[in-house]
């Protein structure tokens, strides 16, 4: 493939609006990428826009195409800034380079190229063989681009969701009293903005042992979604009283067990919940397979809020991508840990992570960090 011309300032400019436009789809498009899309010309003029709506409905580059022919807006001749290598295959919808072509775009700006397989370059191919120039954004536009499709970038390059962790703690890594009482320790303000966070995920997973002591909802409530994530339980023995309120509509439910319970498995199943066998050692769930599974099912970014010891599990097999840690301003003394990691004989033992963000949020604090490239491979 040519090298891509190099892009303006306008064009840097362009794609950063329509970035800001994709954020709509947030809570929206899943599966689908969230893509933005801008039309315009290069004196500055901007044409429509669109972004990418539920699955099955438009992609960017056709919302923006039908915001123009409602507004009875010609097109042809000019550029289209779009986040996402549009796409060059019949799925839920028509191919978007199709639409393009159609409507008379003469340019196409890119912020990243598609990592699906069945696009990957090939909608950049299908622009240049119908005369169409493509330019391709810069490597910090590229970065922020899959920044915001972290978890589908992930999916389509590793098979399963980007696990972001969320741990709520005091100052003192304590994430509940020694009798489970967690609620609340930090304030309304890191809470609504860890739903904010629910709402990015397609799932939101947590362990029985916080269906047991919390009985969670583990829902978007505290922010405005069109889509509620589904639910995952990680649960080896079906131990998830059906009348626990993450089973309650809307959305969807799902468990993974390792052992085969059938009288349970009928009640959950009479509530709504699929039931997925995913047996691993020690008669525990194996949790490496379950992401292939989500992956498998669509999920780009999986949310995990629970205990300590499903924490040191994921940790453990390397399975965490991101930690979204808030801290409360406040000691707790004796209570339950972060991760029930165990004891290390030297630090060199010790996983390394590179903090990528730090806000305050209300009263509290989040810590945003990610696995650091030099951990010791037998951390």
């Amino acid at each position: 493939m040519p090298p891509a011309p190099s892009i303006s300032g306008l064009d840097h400019d362009r794609l950063l609006e329509a970035l800001a436009l994709a954020q709509q789809s947030i809570g929206l498009s899943d599966p689908n990428p969230r893509v933005g899309c801008i039309m315009g010309h290069a004196d500055g003029r901007v044409l429509a826009s669109g972004y990418t709506q539920q699955a099955g409905g438009a992609h960017a580059e056709v919302a923006a195409l039908s915001e123009a022919a409602r507004g009875g807006i010609d097109v042809r001749g000019a550029t289209a800034w779009v986040t996402l290598e549009p796409c060059a295959h019949h799925g839920r919808t028509p191919p978007c380079c199709d639409a393009l072509v159609r409507a008379g775009i003469a340019r196409v700006v890119i912020g990243i190229r598609d990592p699906f397989e069945q696009v990957d370059g090939r909608g950049i191919e299908r622009l240049r063989a119908a005369g169409i120039e493509v330019s391709m954004a810069d490597e910090t536009v590229a970065q922020a681009c899959r920044e915001l499709n972290i978890g589908f970038h992930t999916r389509m390059e590793r098979g399963r969701p980007w696990l972001r962790l969320k741990i709520a703690a005091s100052l003192d890594g304590r994430t509940a009293l020694p009798d489970g009482t967690s609620q609340w320790i930090t304030g309304d303000a890191a809470r609504a903005d860890g739903h904010a966070w629910r709402r990015r995920a397609g799932a939101v997973l947590s362990g029985i042992g916080t269906v047991l002591e919390d009985d969670p909802r583990l829902d978007v409530r505290l922010v405005p979604t069109v889509n509620q994530p589904m639910r995952v339980v990680v649960d080896s023995h079906l131990m998830t009283p059906p009348a626990a309120r993450l089973l309650a509509p809307p959305g969807s439910v799902l468990i993974y067990a390792a052992a085969d319970e059938p009288v349970r498995a009928e009640a959950l199943r009479e509530r709504g919940a699929d039931i997925v066998w995913r047996p691993g050692p020690h008669g525990k769930v194996d949790l490496a397979s379950m992401l292939a599974d989500l992956g498998q099912r669509g999920v780009n970014e999986l949310h995990v809020e629970a205990g300590h010891k499903l924490n040191a599990s994921l940790l453990r097999e390397g399975l965490v991508d991101e930690l979204l840690v808030y801290l409360a301003p406040t000691l707790l003394g004796d209570g339950r840990e972060m991760a029930a990691l165990g004891t290390l004989t030297a630090l060199a033992q010790a996983p390394r992570w590179t903090f990528t963000d730090l806000a305050r949020v209300g009263s509290d604090v989040r810590l945003m960090a990610r696995p650091s490239p030099d951990t010791p491979a037998d951390a």
